[in-house]
C-alpha cells in the first residue's frame, strides 16, 4: 500500500480572476494553481493571501457572477477537469468560504474533451453562460434575471418557489446545444444592443486546416411545465477571408465601438461586425500572442510567448469610427498565461513556466512590484543530501525538510535552477566578524528604549566580549562592560528589573547597575568550585556547583542564599532550568540515574520525578522550560547526549510531569534557546549538526528544520536597527540575522534564461550538471540553441558550458564515478564525470533520426573537458549506469555499452540490446535489472546478463505489465517493486511476482496501488530510507510535476495499512470540499480508458493531515467510526509524525 503527500505545492498558474468577493466596491484576485484556490487582497504592499481552499478536482474555468439578489458580494463559478462546476461565496460570519451551489456533473462519455482549453464566457448581457469542455458542443447556463422570475413565478405555487430556488443573478439549468465547428481557437460574446440576441464569435480551423470566422446568434427557450429548455446557436454570417493560420486569439471590442480584434502571429485585424469591414495591419516583428487584458474600450494588454508585453490602442478617426491600430512595446516579463488588470496600472502577470508578477505600467514601460515564485513545470530534479546521514550512517528521523531539492524549472528565458528546502529560512543581515570557538551569546538591554536592545554579550571558551550597538546599526567593542568580568567564559548573562544586568562565570556571580556603571553584588561557591550551570528567572538564580551541589540564591535581595543541597558525586546534575515566571520550583536533570525532577526552591527537596530510560544508556543534558502552545501547560525540553529531545507538559497547578513525546534531531546533543513569538509564547531554536526550529501550531508542537549551515549558537537580539533579528554564531563567524517564525518554502534561483531539460549532481565536484535549450528571435525567426553547462553548488552560478551543434538537443544527463587509477596504498581512485545524451532535429524528409552521447569530466580549474563522443542511430532519450556499464534509452531500443579507457582514450562498445514496442523515454536500474518505460506499453523490466563461455551479453525482458498506459516516468521502489506515472496524471504501483506458479504470473506485474495524483509526473527519484518504527510509512521517492508540486512518496508498514485506510474513508466523509466534491472521485484513477470508483490501497496524506484541524468533536467521531481501539491522542500522535516527514 502506498502514501503520498506533498512538501511543495503546485505554484503554476493558469487561472486567474478579479471580483469583489470579500466585500462590496473592494476589489480581489483569485489565482487557480492546480487543484487549489487562493484568494488575495490588494494592499498598498502587493498581494496579501488571506484565504485558500483545496478543491477535490484541478480547476479549468474561472468566472465572475455579480453579486444575485440574496448576497452583497460577487459569486465565484469554478469548471473543473472533471466536467464539472460549482459556485462558491464568502461567509462574513464565519471567514470561510462556502459552497453557493453543489458541483454540476457535464460529464459524457460519448462526446470528444476539446483539444483546445476549455473555455468559459458571459454574454456582456448577463444573461447566459456558455461552456465549451467538448468539440461540437456547447453548454448553455441561463443566469436568472427578474423577467425568467416572473414567468417562473406565474406557473409555480408559493410553496415551490422556496428560498432554495435560483435567485436572480444565479445559474439556473444547463442546456447542450451542438455547432458544426470542432477545432475553436477562440470565442467571444460581440456586445450587442440590450433586447438583441447574444451574438457569438468562433475562431476554428476547418476540414482544410484552414482559419475562419463565424457568428452565431443564440437562441434559448426557457423550460416550462411541459416542456424542457432549448438552446441553439443559429449561424448569422461567415467570413469568407481566410485568416492568419498563426491566428489565436478574438478579442470583442465593448460599445459604443463594438465589433472584434484578431490576434495573429504576422498581423492584427479589427474586424467591424456591423458593417463587415476589416482594417488589418501587419505586425513589425512575427511573434505569437499567447494572452490579453482589456484595460479600457479602447485599449488592451497582449504578452506574446516569448514574455513580451505590449499595449495595443485603437486609434480613432474624426467621427468616432475606428481607424487603425498602434502597438507599443513595454518591456519582458515572464511568459504569461493569464493576465488580470487590477486598476490604477496595476497588472497581475499569471505564469505557468515562469514566476507570477505584479507589475505597475507607466508611461511606456512597467516595475514589477511583487513576485510569487513558481518551480513550475519541474522538468528534472536531483536530491543533493537528505539531511540524515553522516558518512552513509543513519542519525536520525528522516524529514524531507532537511533534503535539498534542486530543480530544473521553468521554460526557455523563464528557465532556471531552483534550490528547494521546506524548512525554517534565516535571513542573514550582516556579519558581525569572523569569530571561532563561540560558546554562548545573549542580548541585554543597557541604555536603549523601549524592547529593543542594544548589547551583545559573546562568550568563548576563556574570555567574554561585549558589542554595543547605536540605533542606526554602528558596532563598538567595549574594552569594559559595568565592572562585570571579561577574562573568563559566561555561562549566563541576563536583564534583571530596576535596569540590573545578570552575570553568571565559572567563578562567580554578579550583579551590575546600568546607571552607575559598577557592580553591586557579587557572589562566589566556597572552596573555589567552579559554576558549571545556571538558569534564572526576576527572582531566583540556580546554579549547579561542582556538578553536584544545587544552590539558590535570591537576586532581588543581595544574592542571598536561599538554600543549598549537595547530592553527591553519584547524582551528578548536569542542567537546570527555573519558569520565567515567579514559581516556586526548579527542574534539574540527574544524567547518572537517568531522570528528571522537579524541586522546591524553597529546600530543594524532590516534588516529583521521571525516569528517561534505562540507567547508563539515556543521559540527559541540558533542560529549558517554555510555553509553545497557547493556552496550555508550559513544555519542558530536554537534552539527550544521544541527540534526541524528549519533552513532557509541566502543571503549573501541582508541577508534574506527563505526556512524555521524544524526537530524535541528531547525532550530537542539542542546545536550546528560547525566541519570543509574541503574546507570551515562544519558539525554541535547537542547534546541532541539524538545526532545528521548534513551534506549536494547530495545538501541535513542530519540530522543523532550519535552512542554515552551520549555525552553532543563536539568541534573540531585538535591535532597534535590527528589529525581531536574531545573532547567530558559527565555527568562523557571527551574524545578524531575521529567522522565519514557522515553516516556509524556502527557494533559492539561479536564472538560467533558457529551459534546463535535465540536472545532475556531483558531490565530489560540488557542482551540478545541466543541459539547456535555449529559444531567441531573431527577425522573427525562431532559434532554438542547446549547452551543456556546469554550474557551483555554494555559490549558485554557472561555471563552463559546452555548446552542442547546430539542430542538437540535449536529452538527458546522468553523473556516475569513473576509476582513474589507484593511490600509494594501492586503493581505487574514483572521479565523477558527466555522461550526456542527445538529439537532432533532423529535416522531416529525413528518415533517420540521429543523437550522440557525449562523456565530459571536470579538470581542477572546473571547466568541463569532453573525454568521449559516441554517435548513436537514434534519439538518446534516458541514460543509467549498470555497474560500470552505461544503459542508453535509445529511439526504439535500450543498449548496455561497455566502457572502454585506453590510457587518455575513452570509448563505448554495444554489449547488448532490448528491442521495445514503442519508445523508451526513461529507464530505472537496480542491480541487474532495467526498468524500462515504454512510451505507450507501460512498463517492463530487463534483466541484463553477461556472456560466458563465448556467448555475448544478453538483455531479457522477465516481466511487464500488460496494459496500454501513456509513461511519463518510472521507479524502482523496492524490492521486485516499481512506480510509475502517467501522462493524465495517475500513479501506479507495480509490483512483479517472482514467485508466482507459472511462468505467465512471473511475468505479469501486478497493481498493487494505483491513484489519480491529478498532476503530470515528469521525474522520479528513489531514495533509500531505513523503516522507521516511530512513523507509520517509509519514504520511497520524491515525486516532480509539471504543475509545480514535489511529492513525497512513501510506502505504508504493513502493521499501519488497515488502519490508515479506514482512517482515510472516515475523514473523507466528514471534511467538506468546495462544491461539495467527493474525494473518492477526485483520487480515483481515470484515464481515457478506464475510470475507477476509488483509489485503490492508496492513502493521500493531506487528507489525512486534515484530521488534526478538525474540532474536537468532529475527531471524536472520526476515531470512533475508524475502531480498533484506536483514541484521538494517539492518532493525532501519528499523524504528526507523517507530517514531520514533510
Amino acid at each position: 500500500m502506498a502514501y503520498v503527500a506533498p512538501i511543495h505545492r503546485a505554484s503554476s498558474v493558469r487561472h486567474a480572476l478579479k471580483l469583489q468577493f470579500f466585500k462590496r466596491d473592494e476589489d480581489c484576485l483569485v489565482v487557480a494553481k492546480s487543484n487549489r484556490l487562493e484568494f488575495y487582497s490588494l494592499t498598498p504592499d502587493g498581494l496579501s493571501l488571506t484565504t485558500s481552499r483545496d478543491v477535490y478536482a484541478k480547476v479549468r474555468m474561472l468566472a465572475r457572477l455579480p453579486a444575485p439578489t440574496n448576497s452583497p458580494t460577487d459569486h465565484l463559478f469554478v469548471g473543473t477537469d472533471q466536467h464539472t462546476y460549482f459556485t462558491l461565496s464568502w461567509d462574513k460570519k464565519t471567514s470561510h468560504v462556502r459552497t453557493e451551489r453543489s458541483y454540476v456533473d457535464l460529464a459524457d462519455k460519448s462526446s470528444r474533451a476539446s483539444q483546445m482549453t476549455d473555455r468559459c464566457l458571459i454574454d456582456p448581457g448577463g444573461r447566459f453562460m456558455i461552456l465549451e469542455i467538448y468539440e461540437g458542443v456547447i453548454t448553455v447556463i441561463p443566469i436568472i434575471h427578474p423577467s425568467m422570475k416572473k414567468r417562473r413565478g406565474g406557473t409555480l405555487s408559493s410553496s415551490t418557489a422556496s428560498s432554495d430556488s435560483p435567485q436572480i443573478g444565479e445559474l439556473g439549468e444547463p442546456t447542450v446545444a451542438r455547432i458544426e465547428e470542432l477545432v475553436v481557437r477562440s470565442s467571444a460574446f460581440l456586445h450587442v444592443e440590450s433586447k438583441a440576441l447574444p451574438r457569438l464569435a468562433l475562431l476554428h480551423q476547418d476540414n482544410q486546416n484552414r482559419v475562419r470566422l463565424k457568428v452565431r446568434s443564440l437562441h434559448f427557450n426557457a423550460a416550462t411545465s411541459s416542456s424542457s429548455a432549448e438552446a441553439s446557436f443559429v449561424e448569422e454570417e461567415v467570413f469568407a477571408q481566410e485568416l492568419d493560420f498563426g491566428a489565436s486569439h478574438l478579442i470583442p471590442v465593448p460599445a459604443p465601438l463594438g465589433g472584434l480584434l484578431i490576434l495573429g502571429e504576422t498581423s492584427i485585424k479589427y474586424i467591424d461586425d456591423a458593417s463587415n469591414e476589416t482594417i488589418s495591419r501587419p505586425l513589425d516583428e512575427s511573434t505569437s500572442f499567447v494572452a490579453w487584458e482589456q484595460v479600457d474600450g479602447q485599449r488592451w494588454l497582449l504578452a506574446d510567448d516569448y514574455g513580451r508585453l505590449f499595449f495595443l490602442m485603437l486609434v480613432l478617426d474624426a467621427d468616432n469610427e475606428v481607424e487603425s491600430w498602434k502597438i507599443d512595446y513595454l518591456g519582458d516579463a515572464s511568459r504569461a498565461s493569464i493576465l488580470v488588470y487590477l486598476g490604477a496600472g496595476i497588472t497581475f502577470v499569471g505564469s505557468h513556466q515562469g514566476d507570477s508578477q505584479l507589475i505597475r505600467i507607466g508611461d511606456g514601460s512597467f516595475e514589477i512590484i511583487q513576485t510569487l515564485s513558481n518551480i513550475a513545470p519541474i522538468m528534472d530534479f536531483t536530491i543533493m543530501d537528505l539531511g540524515n546521514r553522516v558518512d552513509e550512517v543513519h542519525t536520525h528521523e528522516f524529514s524531507s525538510g532537511q533534503a535539498r531539492i534542486v530543480t530544473a524549472s521553468g521554460a526557455y528565458n523563464d528557465g532556471t535552477l531552483r534550490s528547494v528546502r521546506s524548512g525554517v529560512g534565516i535571513e542573514e543581515l550582516g556579519v558581525l566578524g569572523e569569530m571561532e570557538h563561540i560558546t554562548d551569546l545573549w542580548a541585554l538591554q543597557v541604555s536603549s528604549s523601549g524592547d529593543f536592545m542594544d548589547t551583545l554579550l559573546v562568550t568563548f571558551v576563556d574570555e567574554t566580549r561585549v558589542f554595543k550597538f547605536s540605533m542606526d546599526g554602528e558596532v563598538e567593542e567595549l574594552d569594559g562592560f559595568l565592572g562585570l568580568s571579561l577574562s573568563e567564559s559566561t555561562l549566563l548573562a541576563s536583564n534583571l528589573p530596576n535596569g540590573r544586568i545578570l552575570q553568571v562565570s565559572e567563578r562567580s556571580v554578579q550583579i551590575a547597575d546600568t546607571d552607575s556603571g559598577m557592580v553591586t553584588s557579587t557572589w562566589s561557591p566556597s572552596g573555589r568550585q567552579a559554576i558549571t550551570s545556571a538558569s534564572s528567572n526576576n527572582d531566583h538564580l540556580v546554579l549547579v556547583i561542582g556538578g553536584q551541589i544545587l544552590s539558590t540564591l535570591d537576586v532581588k535581595n543581595d544574592l542571598n542564599v536561599i538554600a543549598q543541597k549537595d547530592f553527591g558525586v553519584d547524582s551528578q546534575i548536569s542542567g537546570v532550568t527555573v519558569p520565567s515566571l515567579p514559581t516556586p520550583i526548579c527542574i534539574a536533570a540527574f544524567p547518572q540515574s537517568a531522570e528528571v525532577c522537579v524541586l522546591s526552591l524553597a529546600d530543594l527537596k524532590v516534588l516529583h520525578s521521571k525516569s528517561l530510560g534505562i540507567v547508563g544508556e539515556a543521559f540527559p543534558r541540558s533542560v529549558l522550560l517554555a510555553d509553545i502552545l497557547a493556552g496550555n501547560s508550559p513544555i519542558l525540553f530536554i537534552s539527550m547526549a544521544d541527540g534526541s529531545v524528549m519533552t513532557f507538559s509541566f502543571t503549573v497547578r501541582d508541577y508534574s510531569l506527563t505526556a512524555l513525546a521524544k524526537l530524535i534531531l541528531g547525532s550530537e546533543q542539542p542546545t536550546f534557546k528560547k525566541l519570543p513569538r509574541g503574546g507570551g509564547l515562544y519558539n525554541v531554536f535547537a542547534t546541532c549538526e541539524h538545526p532545528s526550529l521548534i513551534y506549536g501550531s494547530e495545538g501541535r508542537i513542530i519540530y522543523s528544520a532550519v535552512n542554515s549551515e552551520g549555525a552553532a549558537r543563536i539568541c534573540h537580539f531585538n535591535a532597534e536597527a535590527y528589529p525581531g533579528s536574531v545573532a547567530v554564531a558559527s565555527s568562523q563567524d557571527l551574524k545578524i540575522a531575521v529567522v522565519d517564525k514557522e515553516r516556509t518554502t524556502q527557494i533559492q534561483t539561479l536564472p538560467i534564461g533558457a529551459t534546463v531539460r535535465r540536472i545532475s549532481y556531483s558531490p565530489s565536484e560540488k557542482a551540478f550538471g545541466i543541459g539547456t535549450i535555449k529559444r531567441t528571435l531573431q527577425d522573427g525567426v525562431e532559434i532554438v540553441e542547446s549547452q551543456f553547462m556546469l554550474a557551483d553548488e555554494i555559490m549558485f552560478r554557472r561555471l563552463d558550458s559546452f555548446d552542442l551543434r547546430k539542430d542538437e538537443l540535449v536529452e538527458c544527463v546522468v553523473r556516475t564515478e569513473f576509476p582513474t587509477g589507484k593511490d600509494e596504498a594501492g586503493k581505487e581512485i574514483s572521479k565523477d564525470r558527466f555522461i550526456v545524451g542527445t538529439a537532432y532535429l533532423d529535416d522531416e524528409d529525413d528518415e533517420s533520426t540521429r543523437g550522440r552521447i557525449l562523456i565530459f569530466e571536470v579538470d581542477p580549474n572546473r571547466r568541463l573537458t569532453q573525454l568521449a563522443e559516441v554517435p548513436v542511430n537514434g534519439a538518446c532519450r534516458a541514460l543509467a549506469m549498470l555497474g560500470e556499464k552505461i544503459v542508453a534509452a535509445l529511439l526504439k531500443s535500450v543498449v548496455v555499452y561497455n566502457i572502454v579507457v585506453n590510457f587518455d582514450t575513452v570509448k563505448l562498445e554495444r554489449a547488448a540490446t532490448y528491442r521495445t514496442s514503442t519508445t523508451p523515454i526513461d529507464i530505472s536500474v537496480t542491480g541487474n535489472l532495467i526498468l524500462v518505460a515504454d512510451l505507450m506499453k507501460s512498463t517492463a523490466v530487463v534483466e541484463y546478463r553477461a556472456g560466458n563461455m563465448g556467448l555475448p551479453d544478453s538483455l531479457t525482458e522477465v516481466a511487464r505489465h500488460f496494459q496500454t498506459v501513456w509513461v511519463t516516468a518510472v521507479g524502482d521502489i523496492a524490492e521486485n517493486t516499481y512506480l510509475e506515472s502517467d501522462g493524465e496524471g495517475n500513479l501506479i504501483v507495480l509490483r512483479r511476482n517472482v514467485n508466482g506458479v507459472t511462468r505467465d504470473d512471473r511475468r505479469r506485474l501486478e497493481v498493487t496501488s494505483e491513484m489519480l495524483l491529478g498532476d503530470m509526473v515528469n521525474r522520479i527519484r528513489p531514495v533509500n530510507i531505513q523503516q522507521m518504527s516511530s512513523v507509520a510509512v517509509t519514504p520511497k521517492a520524491f515525486l516532480g510535476t509539471a504543475e509545480g508540486s514535489i511529492y513525497l512518496f512513501a510506502l505504508i508498514n504493513a502493521e499501519h495499512q488497515d488502519f490508515l485506510m479506514r482512517l482515510q474513508a472516515a475523514i473523507a466523509a466528514y471534511v467538506d470540499s468546495p462544491g461539495n466534491m467527493p474525494f473518492n472521485k477526485f483520487r480515483a484513477f481515470r484515464n481515457s480508458v478506464r475510470e475507477a470508483e476509488e483509489p485503490f490501497r492508496f492513502v493521500d496524506g493531506e487528507l489525512i493531515e486534515r484530521f488534526l484541524v478538525c474540532e474536537p468533536a468532529i475527531q471524536e467521531e472520526i476515531v470512533g467510526l475508524v475502531g480498533g481501539g484506536a483514541e484521538v491522542e494517539g492518532v493525532k500522535g501519528m499523524i504528526e509524525a507523517l507530517r514531520r516527514l514533510h
